[in-house]
């Protein structure tokens, strides 16, 4: 346990930095999700709407230092490539 009142401070302050990081990682997961589900619908229109809305959130999360920035980057290129590919199927 803690002794001095600073690392008492600080294990506050990585609990609610922690809790806040879960929450804007959560959130992003969910937006990912709905694009992949309009995808495997084959619904090319909701899914191009789910990732132009998905994809502020995902470069929130990177800016945030939530996940690296490589990291969503190619998320998002996936993501399009994806929406992409149904047009043409």
């Amino acid at each position: 346990m803690a002794n001095t009142a600073s690392a008492r401070k600080r294990i506050r302050q990585t609990a609610k930095r922690t809790e806040r990081n879960q929450a804007r990682k959560s959130r992003m997961r969910t937006f990912v999700k709905k694009v992949e589900v309009a995808c495997a619908a084959g619904d090319k229109a909701a899914a191009a709407e789910a990732l132009r809305l998905a994809q502020p959130e995902m470069q929130r999360a990177a800016g945030k230092g939530v996940i690296h920035l490589n990291t969503v980057s190619r998320k998002i290129s996936r993501l399009a490539a994806r929406i992409k590919a149904l047009a043409q199927a």
